[in-house]
């Protein structure tokens, strides 16, 4: 990655200059950091609990069915 610095009068850094593709690598490595912290957050807050898609839909079609029963 190859940037260019914008200095103030005094000569301190400032600013930088990335090219298009240096900066979307950036993000994308920003991106999937933010990814892996996320995952290991979900994974040291898990419980071990889990339920199927199947038996959560189930469940949702369920639950759907007695709101618009309600509703009616």
């Amino acid at each position: 990655m190859k940037a260019q610095f914008i200095t103030n009068t005094e000569g301190k850094k400032v600013g930088v200059l990335l090219t298009l593709k240096d900066y979307n690598k950036l993000l994308d490595s920003l991106e999937e950091l933010d990814d892996i912290r996320a995952f290991d957050k979900a994974r040291k807050e898990d419980d071990g609990s889990r339920i199927s898609l199947l038996d959560y839909q189930k469940k949702r079609k369920l639950r759907n069915e007695k709101v618009h029963r309600h509703l009616n």
